[in-house]
This record gives structure tokens, sequence and C-alpha cells, in this order.
């Protein structure tokens, strides 16, 4: 298992277009990846999991991985958080 912690960069938090984006990489792996909130670990390959997890602007987060390809899964997540999400 790998993970990193991050920030929501993007003002709007994660919204709809996020979470799609989220969903849309974390299915590309076959690793199991989760992104953490507080207390909460929610599926990164489940829509309705990230939006009502409620992530703002500058919340934190960890985005983590297991599985034979958890280091890319890893890398592709965290590459797009830092994007902001191509919305800024």
């Amino acid at each position: 298992m790998v993970q990193k912690n991050t920030k929501v960069k993007n003002r709007a938090g994660l919204h709809a277009r996020p979470a799609a984006m989220i969903v849309q990489i974390a299915s590309q792996y076959e690793s199991t990846i989760f992104i953490e909130k507080g207390s909460e670990k929610i599926n990164a390959k489940s829509i309705m999991g990230i939006l009502t997890m409620g992530a703002g602007y500058d919340t934190d987060v960890v985005i983590s991985a297991e599985g034979s390809d958890e280091q890319g899964a890893l890398d592709a997540m965290f590459a797009l958080f830092e994007s902001r999400f191509e919305e800024e």
C-alpha cells in the first residue's frame, strides 16, 4: 500500500466535474484507490461516495492505493489533485 497527503486546491472543491475525473482516472487501474478526509475513507471509483464526502477548498485528504499497479494509480491521482482538476 502506498499513500500521499494533499489538499483540495481548486476553489469549488470536489463537485461533480472533479468527482467524475477522479472516477475516470481511478477506473483505469486495477488497484483499490481510496480518498480519506478525516475519518471518512471513500472508494475513488465511487462518484456518489466522492460527492457525499463534501471535500471543499483547502481540505486535507490522503490518497492511498493498494494493488498490482498501486504506484501508477497513486501518481495519477496525485497529479490530478495537483492540477486543480484543470479548473484554474
